[in-house]
């Protein structure tokens, strides 16, 4: 039975998206979940909600408990994870508001338990990590919203760096000669972990700024980040409204 879960990014912690909808409290022997899980349904297909940063946004980047999220998503037999996230763009073609269908991810965070093994004790385990984004979400995800008539980039190299704080200039002119193509402070974290769990999982990235590389825009401020995701969540709700049942239909597996 497919169930999906949807791990909420800046400005979308609470949308207006199921029928049915009820809040539980999880927990898990990694520690509680960053929020309550809420649970509904779109089109009659179960999907659970969980809110990265705490129902308030209380949480930063290295304080979100990464691992209960997806554990919390795993115990509750979640079939199919979809994160959004804000993000920074670091290609001139990523124009404000577009979205990136995540593809690659480069680690630069530093501070992170980003691992269920924390011992080999019970056998050696080296997660593959070719390709960390589901390939039959990501063509969903990149074909409906072109069908939606929004502005989408079919991939894309997301960098994950340690935060709160954003780039300086010399950071983010160095990541874009890395190859990455946006910015943000949680995905690479929640992919690992989802593979390791065997979660097929993707992400719907918007770009929200141009970090501070693009010397003829003003640098990121968190008030323009949240505005522009706000502003555009509709969107993304639209989005997730019209892909979660082409889930169920397809059967992906």
């Amino acid at each position: 039975m497919i169930k999906i879960g949807i791990i909420g990014g800046s400005g979308l912690d609470d949308p207006e998206l199921f029928q049915n909808a009820i809040e539980i409290n999880s927990t898990t022997s990694y520690g509680s979940p960053s929020s309550a899980l809420t649970v509904g349904q779109v089109d009659g297909v179960d999907i659970l909600l969980l809110a990265r940063h705490g129902k308030q946004h209380t949480l930063n980047p290295t304080q979100v408990n990464y691992r209960a999220n997806i554990q919390a998503l795993k115990d509750q037999g979640v079939t199919h994870i979809i994160a959004t996230t804000a993000c920074g763009s670091l290609r001139e073609e990523i124009q404000r508001g577009d979205f990136v269908i995540i593809d690659q991810f480069i680690d630069f965070t530093k501070q992170r338990i980003m691992t269920f093994n924390d011992s080999f004790e019970n056998g050696i385990a080296h997660t593959p990590m070719a390709e960390p984004f589901d390939a039959e979400l990501r063509k969903i995800l990149f074909e409906t919203s072109k069908d939606l008539g929004f502005r989408v980039h079919k991939k894309g190299t997301v960098i994950t760096i340690e935060g709160p704080r954003f780039s300086t200039i010399a950071e983010s002119k160095m990541f874009r000669l890395w190859g990455a193509d946006v910015i943000n402070m949680s995905v690479a974290t929640e992919a690992i972990l989802a593979n390791e769990a065997g979660i097929p999982y993707s992400v719907v990235a918007m770009s929200t700024d141009y970090d501070c590389w693009k010397e003829d825009e003003e640098p990121v401020t968190w008030e323009n980040v949240i505005q522009i995701f706000t502003n555009n969540a509709a969107r993304v709700i639209k989005l997730l409204k019209r892909v979660v049942p082409m889930i169920d239909k397809e059967r992906i597996e």
